[in-house]
């Protein structure tokens, strides 16, 4: 039995109880967790947002070290340090075959399946994203683990996971953003903190920095950004003046609320890329009238895992990391347990820090 935090229900408090893993089966893998990050997807999951079927455990961004491992598996044995891959690409559906491994129409066809009961009542759990981080261990198909780079120390590894794959790949790969340029990230997250350094390391002559709370202007500057602005009804035109009342060349949005989409958009240049990464409701609608469309030439974009592969990204971040461009404990402002999880969700809602990571 290990312990793991349950959301029994959409929209319930998560509990923390015991769970009785498996053996892992045929192509499978039993991971002991060193680390878990706290992501946003998870809040989003947790009250509906996002659609995961329940009761589930949690989390998505970790690393650790394999115990077992099932028949069939060849590519990781005991031992092993590991980054667990929440969205494997199979390889076959249409986004694959244009090399669009991050939209795979399968990445996440393991989240309905059962993979562990609760040591309580023997109910059944699904693995949220796949590969149930906020737990001691988990068990997970073979593909779902990306064997650790040299030189990382493994606690520090879960961001890769996910935070930093994300927010380096807004930039590099979405926002496709170049030596010289400006850059404005509006939130300063754990996704926002990555995608101010991978900006840095572009090379962005200009990086600013939006958030509501003032007490992150040491991280973001820290992270790499020139300037730090707090958001507000007048930020797209404080980007503007900033830059020469052009506006930046390329934005990204790392909250998914329609105010600070929009802002995004306004405070982009003429015909520069606005590359949106936070995950939105529903509910939140973003108008834009045809001419302006025409009129600015801007292109918005959605971005999914940073537009990542993760298999051949994740060697450039650990290179970016042994080089010393790269700091992973940067993007955490809070170890916890697992018992912390509920205070990070709230922390998140207000915007208060950066990353808050599990460590077991």
């Amino acid at each position: 039995m290990v312990r793991a935090a349950v959301l029994p229900a959409v929209g319930a408090p998560l509990e923390v109880t015991g769970i009785a893993l498996p053996d892992p089966g045929p192509g499978r893998v039993r991971v002991r967790l060193a680390a878990a990050g706290v992501c946003h997807s998870d809040l989003s999951l947790s009250d509906g947002t996002m659609r995961v079927p329940v009761p589930a455990v949690l989390g998505h961004e970790g690393a650790g070290t394999v115990v077992a491992v099932g028949e069939d598996v060849t590519g990781v044995a005991p031992g092993d340090q590991v980054v667990l891959n929440w969205a494997p690409a199979c390889g076959r559906c249409h986004a694959c075959s244009l090399g669009e491994v991050w939209l795979c129409a399968n990445a996440l066809n393991g989240a309905s399946e059962v993979y562990a009961h609760r040591a309580d009542d023997g109910s059944g759990l699904h693995p949220g994203l796949n590969v149930a981080a906020f737990a001691e261990e988990t068990v997970v198909p073979a593909h779902c683990l990306l064997p650790l780079p040299d030189g990382i120390p493994l606690t520090d590894a879960a961001l890769l996971g996910c935070a930093v794959l994300t927010g380096y790949g807004a930039v590099v790969h979405s926002a496709r953003v170049r030596a010289g340029e400006t850059v404005a990230v509006h939130g300063v997250g754990g996704v926002g903190l990555a995608a101010l350094q991978a900006a840095r390391i572009a090379g962005a002559e200009r990086i600013v920095a939006v958030d509501v709370s003032p007490a992150k202007e040491e991280l973001a500057r820290a992270a790499g950004a020139t300037d730090y602005l707090i958001a507000s009804a007048t930020t797209a035109r404080e980007i503007r003046a900033l830059t020469g009342g052009t506006g930046v060349d390329a934005a990204i949005e790392c909250v998914g609320r329609a105010a600070t989409i929009r802002a995004a958009w306004d405070s982009t240049r003429r015909g520069g890329r606005t590359t949106v990464v936070g995950i939105g409701g529903k509910d939140q609608q973003v108008t834009f009238n045809a001419l302006e469309i025409f009129h600015w030439g801007r292109t918005l974009s959605g971005c999914v895992y940073g537009n990542a592969d993760p298999a051949r990204d994740l060697p450039v971040l650990a290179g970016h990391v042994r080089a010393g461009r790269l700091d992973l404990g940067a993007l955490v402002t809070e170890r916890i347990g697992l018992d912390g999880i509920p205070a990070a969700f709230g922390n998140m809602l207000a915007g208060k820090g950066g990353r808050a990571l599990v460590v077991f």
